[in-house]
C-alpha cells in the first residue's frame, strides 16, 4: 500500500510503518467486517416482545403477581475437562498465570441451568450429555423446589434447542406440572435469554483457563460457582423494551424490505 500511494502520487514517500499508521487512525476501516444475522422470522415481533414483557413482569398485558416467576433456561453443551500436561505457574509480580498448551481430554460434560430473571437465583446441574431427558430432569429439579413448586405460574423461557423446541416440549412440561408455562423465543433470539448472561460470566470466571483434572473438577467448579453466584449477584438491569424492539426493527427495515416487521407502524 505504501507502494501503491506513491505510485498513485498521494505522497513523495512513506514508510510502512507510516502507512500502518494512517490506516489504524483511519475511521472507515473496510479490510475489517463484523457478522451478523438478520431474523427472517414472520413473527419474530411477536414473540420477542412477549419476552420482553415478562423481563419487565407482563404477561399478556397484564402484571405478574407476586406468586408469578420467570425463568430464563438452557444448557451449555460441550463444558471439556482438559488436563494440562505440565503445571499451570500461578501469576506474580508483572507476570499473568502460564497455562501449558498441551493438554489431555477427559471427556466433556453439559451445564443445565435455569437463572430466574427477578430473584437473581440460579438453578442448575450437570449431565453427561444435552437432550430432552436431562432438560426434563432441570425442570422437575426446578418444579419441586420452592417457591416454585407453590407458584401459581412459571414461565420457563428457552430458545428452540433440540431439548426444547416447538410444542410437544411445551406440552410434555404442561403435562407434568400444569402450573409451567414453555416460552419460546424466535429464532436467532438467544441474546433476549438472560441464562447467557450468566452462561458468559461462567465461561470467563469458571472454565477460564480450563485447566481441570476430571469431569468431576469440572461439576464440582461449576457447582461452586453457582453457589456464589447465587450469594452475591443482584438481577440484571435490562433496560430494553418492546418499544426498542420496534424502533430496532424499522431501523433494520429501511436496509432490508425482507426484515421482520415491527409490532406498530
Amino acid at each position: 500500500m505504501a507502494r501503491e500511494a506513491v505510485a498513485r502520487g498521494v505522497c513523495e514517500r512513506i514508510s510502512a510503518s507510516m502507512m500502518r499508521r494512517w490506516l489504524a487512525a483511519d475511521a472507515i476501516k473496510p479490510w475489517q467486517h463484523r457478522s451478523y444475522t438478520l431474523p427472517h422470522d414472520p413473527q419474530f415481533a411477536v414473540k420477542a416482545a412477549r419476552v420482553l414483557d415478562l423481563h419487565s413482569r407482563v404477561w399478556q398485558g397484564e402484571p405478574l403477581g407476586e406468586d408469578d416467576f420467570v425463568l430464563s433456561a438452557d444448557e451449555k453443551p460441550g463444558v471439556q475437562a482438559r488436563y494440562r500436561l505440565h503445571d499451570t505457574l500461578p501469576a506474580g509480580p508483572r507476570r499473568p498465570m502460564r497455562v501449558e498448551s498441551e493438554y489431555s481430554r477427559g471427556g466433556t460434560l453439559a451445564y443445565f441451568a435455569a437463572y430466574d430473571v427477578h430473584q437473581a437465583r440460579v438453578i442448575g446441574r450437570c449431565a453427561s450429555t444435552t437432550g430432552i431427558v436431562p432438560f426434563s430432569r432441570l425442570v422437575d429439579q426446578v418444579m419441586t423446589t420452592e417457591p416454585y413448586t407453590s407458584a401459581r405460574r412459571v414461565f420457563w423461557i428457552v430458545d428452540n434447542g433440540a431439548s426444547h423446541r416447538n410444542r410437544a416440549a411445551a406440552a410434555r412440561m404442561k403435562h407434568a406440572f400444569p402450573s409451567a408455562h414453555m416460552v419460546h423465543l424466535p429464532v436467532h433470539a438467544s441474546w433476549l435469554n438472560q441464562v447467557e448472561i450468566y452462561f458468559s460470566a461462567v465461561q470467563r470466571e469458571t472454565l477460564t483457563p480450563d485447566d481441570f483434572g476430571d469431569l468431576d473438577e469440572v461439576a464440582e467448579r461449576l457447582m461452586s460457582f453457582q453457589g456464589h453466584y447465587n450469594a452475591t449477584v443482584q438481577p440484571i438491569d435490562r433496560t430494553f423494551t418492546a418499544h426498542d424492539l420496534n424502533r430496532l426493527l424499522t431501523r433494520i427495515g429501511r436496509h432490508d424490505c425482507h426484515a421482520p416487521q415491527p409490532l406498530t407502524a
